[in-house]
This record gives structure tokens, sequence and C-alpha cells, in this order.
């Protein structure tokens, strides 16, 4: 079961493949080209919260992270003492109900139970301001019955996420880490809310 004690054991014993230690490449270079610094942004599923600590770095205050695992956000806090408690939020991502206007996606898409990915998909939509973005990778390759990882393919993720976001890029990621070269889509999603006149 991927529930809270699960993904706390997998932090307290150190059993954290997934983290590569720093934000990746191709999301550091998305970072790289925003401008707005005080744009509201979620990260879901942050663990460590490499993209965290790389966004507060760049400029950008208004970041907050969610996970499961205390024992993730009090390591990321360590990173980041003058950010506010009310940023760090230990939590059920389906149960978080603020608005924002991007949200990131870095490894907590594969690491949900595949029966939740409709669940991911409309929650996401409501947790973005009208023209909000969700922007991240997903892993490229079959769907495995075992996991996490949880793979998916570009056609599956086209099906899923159209029905809820205008799909702005959907494509082979070119800037991947090594381990990961030609298993990642870089993906950019908009709310297909319109803001009020």
């Amino acid at each position: 079961m991927l529930n809270k004690n699960y993904w706390e054991s997998r932090y307290v014993e150190q059993n954290t493949g997934w983290d590569i230690g720093y934000a990746s490449d191709p999301l550091a270079a998305y970072f790289d080209q925003l401008t707005q610094k005080d744009l509201k942004i979620l990260i879901p599923g942050a663990g460590f919260g490499h993209e965290a600590i790389y966004l507060y770095k760049q400029g950008f205050t208004n970041v907050t992270v969610l996970d499961f695992s205390a024992s993730a956000l009090q390591n990321l806090k360590t990173h980041l003492p003058d950010v506010p408690d009310s940023q760090f939020i230990e939590g059920d991502f389906f149960e978080h109900s603020e608005t924002h206007d991007l949200v990131i996606e870095q490894t907590f898409f594969c690491a949900l139970d595949p029966d939740l990915r409709s669940d991911y998909a409309r929650h996401m939509s409501q947790l973005l301001k009208p023209s909000g973005k969700i922007v991240g990778l997903l892993f490229n390759f079959p769907l495995t019955e075992k996991g996490p990882p949880f793979g998916g393919s570009l056609s599956e993720y086209q099906k899923l996420f159209s029905e809820v976001f205008t799909i702005k890029k959907l494509e082979p990621c070119y800037n991947s880490i090594k381990p990961r070269q030609g298993n990642e889509l870089f993906f950019i999603f908009e709310s297909k809310q319109q803001p009020a006149n």
C-alpha cells in the first residue's frame, strides 16, 4: 500500500533511489526562463525538494511543498531555514485545496497507484488558477504492474490529460539526466479555465 507509512519508511531507511540529489536539468532549464518571481507554485510529492531549493535560490519565494513524509520535509527545512513553516505541508495531495499558478511534476505521478491517475488529472485541474499550468516530466516506458515507478506512454498521457487540460507540450525530453535518457517526456499542460473578465 503506497500510503503515508510506506513513504515515511522509505525516507527513514534512506531507500530513495529516485532522488538524484539536485533539481533535474529539464526543470532547471524551465525555471531559468521564468521571469515572474511571484508565481504561486506547488510541488506535490516534493520529497527532499531539490526543485524547491533551486526555485528559492532563483528568487521565487511563493513556493509550497507538499509530501506525506515528515522526515523528507524536515530535511528540506534545514536547507530552507528562512521559508515560513506554512509553505511546508505534510499531507495528502488529494486533500490539498489551495489554487496555484504553477504546479511542478517530478516523480510524483509515477509513484501513485495507476488507479489514481484520472483522480490526479482532475484534482490537478482544480488546483490551478485560470490559465495556470502544470509542468514537469513523465516516464515514457510501458506501464508496469510493479512499482513505483509506474510507467506510461505518450498516447496514454494525451488521452488522460487532454480531457481537463490544453496540452501545450508533451514530447520526448532532450535534456534528461543520463540514466533517464529516452525514458522521459517533458510537458506543459494549461488549465482550460479562463480568467474572469
